[in-house]
């Protein structure tokens, strides 16, 4: 991938500025190849990390897991599009094993999803079973440490 891709993948909110001394180039120059990203699909959209833990709105957050039989003539894409156009998924992708879609949910409590998986998701026509897990902790969100490092200062003695 691309050393500005990578970049901002880290930290979308360095400058053009910072960019351009970053990759010997000018913010002008910077700024066209990001807009050419974006027009071309590269560059889908741009994200914030929280940590739930200090925010004041209480999230629940699950993986969900889906068996399902692909429609003829549009295997799982036309099952992928009806799941994804719900509010609650966050993401869903096609995966290998013994399911075939992974969906990333979002609600106010765990009855809420509970309750989303039970009344619409398995539902949907072609959807075989589900497996859902919530997620209990969040360590580490796209290469970014949520809490800060603890350092532990205690030595390791061997005897």
């Amino acid at each position: 991938m691309e050393e500005l891709l990578d970049l901002l993948k880290q930290n979308a909110r360095l400058s053009n500025e910072q960019l351009a001394v970053m990759l010997d180039d000018t913010p002008d120059g910077i700024a066209k190849r990001i807009e050419d990203y974006e027009k071309k699909g590269t560059i889908k959209g741009y994200s914030v990390i929280l940590n739930d833990e200090v925010t004041s709105k209480d999230t629940v957050t699950a993986f969900i897991e889906l068996k399902v039989t692909p429609k003829r003539d549009y295997g799982f894409d036309d099952l992928a599009r009806t799941v994804m156009m719900y509010d609650e998924v966050e993401s869903i992708s096609l995966i290998s094993g013994d399911y075939d879609l992974a969906v990333t949910v979002s609600g106010e409590s765990l009855k809420n999803i509970a309750l989303f998986v039970a009344e619409r998701l398995s539902t949907i026509d072609g959807v075989l079973s589900t497996a859902t897990h919530f997620v209990l902790k969040r360590y580490k969100e796209k290469g970014i440490f949520i809490e800060d490092e603890v350092v532990d200062e205690r030595s390791f003695i061997s005897p």
